[in-house]
């Protein structure tokens, strides 16, 4: 919203400058985004008079003009503008002016005649950035009177940033009742009287769209001069507004949208056939807009139509069928009044935004086409002359915004606001608000008016009586509460240190959608059915993942193919499962990793990353727990990860020993759908099952010798080294200290179908010496057991 100061001042003039004036605005609610002058710095510019006009002997383009400026002579004054003529009222640059860009003007001889001052453009002024000629004056401008004066360019241009909530300040009188409430003054405004009709023409009105159009005025007013010119005052009062002056009907409608805020529109009345009829469109119906653009018609469309065909886009713009011209004599007023949700976003669905558009899908007042139509009448009749017909007024009461009654506790004012206002204060600023307060004995009842869409609950009186009071004179107190100290258990597990331990892996942490593809939801997790959104911002982010491995691959796919051979990422984040009606969010811990083990360097050879240094990088994790050895590792089966590198994580230490985690190679299958051109390892952790680790506490050390022994066992192919580990550490107990496997063996000497491990066993006890005897009757009881169980035999 922008106008002008002056405009403005001319409804309510409080004793403040521009500065406070912008300042209470802006504490108002309304801020003031912008200042501007109306016009740039210039000085002794006046409006003159070109009493004489004649050819420049020595050029084609360029008069010689004598110009009465006030003075007891006239100018002589050299001109190039094509504009130039006898009797022209103009602004004159006196010698010793100082225009726009500091151009002083000076006494000059332009091809030997002398030129005692220059005939001004608005641009030339700094009033507009282009100008095709002078700046032509009322034939009524007094000669010799300051053009700064004149034209009141002592002004500025206020811009207002408006929240959707206030359509009621998208106009002068608007804006001015703000004004008046924050000064406690009474606003001027503009007393319209009611216009007679000195015709008896009128055309008919149907109402055909219910509650989308319950209200549509329409007024004829025949005979006006075509030939007319919007008065300067009014023109001046646009450009400040940011509008420009398209001839004095149209000029008339945008001064009533700025002054009132309600949008109207005039039709040529000799291309409209028959009655009005405010419908919804039909389906493939065409209309031919004002900006020269045809759109195709949607059914359920607002339109303004005739008995053949759509005249404009109710609310929004008007047609070029049926629009007024050079050459009109008689016009219809329209003064309507539109359901907000009925224009909102159709604008916009057709590639329009207009400021008929802007106000209607924030709010109208339903009052506000009686007003309208009366002052755009006074207007017109005054510029351009004619007689008007008789208002038709189709209104369907019951389609009108109902407002109810809103309670208001002075109690309740003085807790939320925290200060304590006299009724009668609170009772001024409700009525300067013209919300027509009705006190009760607890506080007063309010009916508010129909320019108040925002006002609704109680609520919303306080924030008004909060407003006005001014947000920056509320009191400042500072907040004081209990606060309760909550323990935090020692042994859970912190995600910021996971994330310092996979850093120091030479993992960088990813953050990925949520949302995916629901394709890419199929490919990762063909069982689970996604839980698709019902609005999605697009159709490749429609579906709530289920897994974060999605994004991942996707990530490291997208730096694959910009030359990142070696990509190691990680993600804690939220996957979402559907459980009934119910969408179960859990916390997950996922990786990939894809690329070589170490930097090219001279040292070593290029190695790829393999399954065992993911499972290493899970144990890093695994081991902030405190408690590893609950945690076993197994092979196993996943439809997304390769048959013969897939590993399944259980937690041992919990009832029914459940996977919580997966790691494995990507399945080839999928590599090659994806378009991945080298293996990627992926890895995820349900967190719930490793936030809670174990305390560390102090274990003593043996003052006894250790005694370590190497054994080699072959046994089965399809036994792997964790059933060995398990089946040794039962046997020995406590005195086996450590564990290692050191080798593995397949080929001569060993039968097809079996491998050999290479153990080395590191036995010691708390309590005494071990001797030989007793380290090799531990060995003989582990290799039976090995023997007995796994059928595993001591290689010799």
């Amino acid at each position: 919203m922008k106008f002008s100061e002056q405009w403005l001042r001319e409804w309510i003039n409080p004793d403040i400058s521009t500065d406070e004036l912008s300042h209470q605005l802006t504490m108002a609610g309304l801020e003031v985004d912008a200042i501007e002058p109306v016009a740039a710095e210039f000085t002794k510019v006046v409006v003159g008079e070109v009493l004489s006009v004649e050819k420049h002997p020595d050029a084609d383009k360029l008069n010689v003009c004598q110009v009465n400026v006030g003075e007891d002579e006239p100018l002589n004054i050299v001109c190039g503008a094509a504009n130039v003529r006898e009797g022209l009222r103009i602004p004159a640059a006196l010698v010793g002016a100082v225009l726009p860009g500091n151009f002083k003007i000076k006494k000059s001889k332009l091809r030997g005649v002398p030129s005692h001052g220059m005939l001004c453009s608005t641009e030339e002024l700094g009033i507009t950035e282009t100008a095709e000629g002078l700046m032509e004056l009322p034939s009524d401008a007094p000669v010799g009177t300051n053009i700064r004066d004149y034209l009141k360019l002592n002004d500025v241009m206020i811009e207002l940033s408006l929240t959707p909530n206030r359509a009621d300040c998208f106009s002068i009188a608007g804006v001015a009742r703000e004004v008046g409430v924050s000064n406690k003054m009474p606003v001027i405004g503009h007393k319209q009287a009611i216009i007679k009709s000195q015709i008896k023409d009128k055309v008919a009105v149907k109402l055909e769209a219910g509650k989308d159009c319950p209200r549509y005025l329409g007024r004829v007013i025949k005979g006006v001069n075509p030939k007319a010119q919007t008065p300067l005052w009014l023109q001046e009062k646009l450009r400040r507004s940011g509008i420009r002056s398209l001839g004095p009907v149209v000029d008339v409608t945008n001064f009533v949208l700025l002054e009132l805020g309600q949008p109207m529109h005039a039709f040529d009345l000799a291309k409209i056939d028959g009655a009005i009829h405010a419908r919804h469109a039909k389906a493939g119906e065409k209309l031919n807009l004002l900006n020269d653009q045809e759109i195709i018609l949607t059914e359920g469309c607002l339109l303004i139509a005739d008995d053949k065909q759509p005249l404009a886009l109710a609310g929004i713009m008007g047609g070029a069928d049926s629009a007024v011209s050079d050459s009109t004599t008689d016009i219809l007023l329209e003064a309507a009044h539109f359901n907000p949700l009925v224009i909102a976003g159709k604008a916009r669905s057709f590639g329009l935004h207009t400021d008929s558009s802007h106000r209607f899908e924030r709010g109208v007042a339903a009052s506000l086409p009686i007003k309208a139509i009366e002052r755009a009448t006074e207007l017109l009749l005054d510029i351009v002359g004619g007689k008007a017909g008789p208002v038709v007024n189709e209104t369907n009461e019951a389609d009108l915004p109902q407002r109810g009654v809103v309670s208001l506790r002075a109690a309740r004012v003085k807790r939320v606001l925290g200060i304590d206002l006299s009724r009668e204060d609170i009772t001024g600023m409700l009525t300067r608000l013209d919300l027509n307060p009705k006190e009760t004995e607890a506080g007063w009842e309010i009916t508010a008016p129909d320019f108040r869409f925002d006002i609704s609950i109680e609520e919303d009186l306080i924030e008004e009586i909060g407003r006005i009071f001014g947000y920056d004179n509320l009191p400042v107190s500072q907040a004081s509460s209990a606060l309760t100290m909550v323990a935090k258990p020692e042994a859970k597990l912190r995600m910021n240190r996971l994330r310092q331990i996979l850093v120091q892996q030479g993992y960088q942490e990813a953050i990925t959608y949520s949302f995916i593809d629901p394709e890419m939801q199929k490919l990762f997790d063909p069982e689970q059915k996604a839980i698709e959104l019902a609005n999605p911002i697009s159709a490749d982010l429609a579906a709530m993942r289920t897994s974060l491995w999605p994004g991942l691959v996707s990530a490291v796919k997208y730096n694959l193919n910009r030359q990142q051979t070696s990509v190691c990422l990680f993600e804690y984040g939220l996957k979402f499962v559907s459980q009934g009606a119910d969408i179960k969010q859990e916390k997950m811990l996922a990786g990939a990793i894809t690329g070589s083990r170490f930097p090219e360097q001279w040292a070593t050879s290029s190695e790829s990353v393999d399954f065992y240094d993911l499972k290493n990088h899970v144990e890093a994790v695994l081991e902030m727990t405190g408690r590893a050895s609950d945690f076993q590792f197994e092979a196993n089966k996943h439809q997304v990860l390769h048959p013969g590198q897939t590993a399944a994580i259980r937690d041992l230490a919990t009832e029914n020993q459940p996977i919580i985690g997966w790691l494995g190679a990507l399945h080839p299958a999928l590599q090659k759908k994806l378009g991945l051109s080298q293996s990627v390892y992926l890895f995820e952790i349900a967190m719930k099952n490793i936030e809670m680790g174990v305390i560390p506490a102090f274990k003593p050390l043996s003052k006894f010798p250790a005694i370590r022994r190497d054994i080699a066992i072959v046994m089965d192919e399809a036994v792997t080294s964790q059933l060995v580990y398990d089946c040794i550490k039962e046997s020995a107990g406590e005195i086996l200290s450590k564990f290692e496997l050191f080798d593995v063996y397949r080929g001569e000497g060993i039968d097809s179908g079996r491998k050999s491990l290479a153990l080395g066993l590191t036995l010691q006890d708390l309590s005494r010496t071990l001797t030989d005897t007793d380290v090799d009757k531990e060995l003989n009881k582990i290799i039976d057991v090995l023997k007995n169980r796994l059928g595993a035999t001591l290689r010799e």
